[in-house]
């Protein structure tokens, strides 16, 4: 892989750089700083000394100036001192230089100038200050730059082997962030592997750091599951319409055989197409019941949640079914206040599961029993609940009811295409809710518990 492309090499490189430019910004300021800090206090010294020498010239006259300039000159702690007296031609009287510098004007500020002392034999760099005496002498003060010089060679060779050393430790804890992050990247890049080679069980790797990483994993993986959950729903519907559609549609291919028979009577003929419709309402219904279910799973409709008041929703289900629950000898109750809870839903869809939950109930429920619609609602929850007197369902088949194309036979299998509770379920998990099945003693209790924020007291 090309450097250029590899976005390691690039962040390795982006890193280097941001790391070279701070310290370079932070040694860079540092010399500056500093180097004023010297230039401040080396000038402030000079001033004093000024000073001090004006307040010997005041006391002992030039002489004894001049003896001052001696005795400081032959202190070792003064190395890198000029010092120049001269009369008011400029003739040295005392100090280190040979004559007065005759580009240097008295009492015009600071001068930085290239001369030779006498103690030594080349030119010396140095930056002085220069005044007139009350006797029009003249009087040079100033300091060795040599020492500035030494200064910001020992600070360019510690910035070198500071951006040297920062560049060293920044490739080192680039290559080291790099290979967490190509280690971390390389297991997403397994799973994904995995799964396009046919493990759809594969999963990305947590190392329960809490991490960004182990966020993203945990994303990944909830993803995965649910992919792993529609490509099983899929082989399921696959398989299941192969099995469950092929009698169906065997029949109808052999009830119009039958129907265009020689020499059958009317009535007959009649009444074998009329089979032949009833299995083609079947094969009809099968696959209405599936797209539902596929377009609730998809979350089409979503846009369309708008303020459902379950109470209402019950009280208008028992009026639906009232007259078909009375031809069956059920009766139909239902327990929910005048004010019942309001959630955020789709009204069609919540209206079809309700249904199918009712309809499911007056199957299985005896003649002379009752069916009950009951609502209640909690702190940020709410329940919808169908109960009939029925059968039941055994616990340990209550998982398997809700899923597509299972028949639990022989107490509730009926002649469904087991694809009642599968689209009660998808319709739950649209609204964030959850489908329970519960005993009633006798008989099934299901219910849709809504468990969201959207949950709120009815008008």
């Amino acid at each position: 892989m090309s450097l250029r492309r590899s976005a390691a090499a690039r962040l390795i490189v982006a890193h280097l750089v941001m790391v070279a430019a701070s310290t370079a910004l932070v040694l860079g300021f540092l010399y500056w700083r500093v180097g004023g800090v010297i230039d401040t206090e080396q000038r402030a010294v000079v001033e004093a000394e000024i000073r001090g020498l004006a307040d010997d010239y005041n006391r002992a006259g030039i002489s004894g100036l001049a003896r001052a300039i001696d005795t400081r000159l032959a202190q070792p702690q003064t190395r890198d001192a000029i010092y120049l007296l001269a009369d008011a031609h400029g003739r040295r009287i005392a100090g280190n230089l040979a004559g007065w510098p005759p580009t240097v004007a008295p009492d015009t500020g600071w001068s930085t100038l290239s001369l030779f002392r006498l103690d030594r034999n080349r030119p010396t760099e140095i930056s002085a200050l220069a005044v007139r005496l009350p006797g029009k002498e003249l009087l040079l003060v100033g300091r060795d730059v040599a020492a500035r010089a030494a200064f910001d060679r020992v600070l360019g060779r510690a910035v070198i082997w500071a951006i040297l050393a920062m560049t060293l430790l920044s490739l080192a804890t680039g290559w080291a962030m790099v290979r967490l992050m190509r280690r971390r990247i390389g297991a997403i890049d397994g799973a994904a592997r995995a799964i396009m080679g046919g493990d759809l069980a594969s999963r990305v790797p947590l190392r329960h750091s809490g991490d960004e990483f182990d966020r993203l994993a945990d994303t990944l993986n909830a993803m995965l599951e649910r992919i792993e959950t529609l490509v099983r729903d899929l082989r399921t519907v696959t398989d299941s319409l192969a099995h469950d559609l092929r009698s169906p549609l065997g029949r109808l291919v052999r009830h119009l055989r039958d129907a265009q028979a020689e020499g059958l009577d009317r009535e007959a003929r009649i009444g074998l197409i009329g089979q032949a419709e009833a299995e083609a309402e079947t094969v009809l219904s099968t696959a209405t019941a599936l797209l539902d279910i596929s377009r609730v799973e998809a979350g089409i409709g979503a846009e369309q949640f708008e303020p459902v008041d379950l109470a209402a929703l019950a009280r208008d289900m028992a009026d639906l079914y009232g007259a078909v629950a009375e031809e069956q000898g059920i009766s139909i109750a239902v327990a929910a206040g005048d004010d019942g809870p309001v959630v955020e839903g789709h009204a069609q869809l919540l209206a079809q599961a309700a249904s199918n939950l009712i309809d499911n109930a007056l199957k299985h429920a005896p003649e002379g029993s009752t069916v009950t619609i009951s609502v209640t609602a909690g702190e940020g929850e709410a329940e919808f609940a169908v109960a009939d007197c029925g059968p039941g369902i055994p616990a340990e088949e209550r998982a398997r009811a809700v899923e597509r194309f299972v028949r639990l036979d022989p107490s509730r299998g009926g002649n469904g295409a087991g694809l009642g509770l599968a689209l009660v379920a998808a319709v739950a998990r649209m609204h964030g809710a959850a489908l329970r099945l519960e005993d009633n003693a006798p008989g099934l209790r299901v219910l849709i518990a809504f468990n969201t924020p959207g949950v709120q007291a009815g008008p």
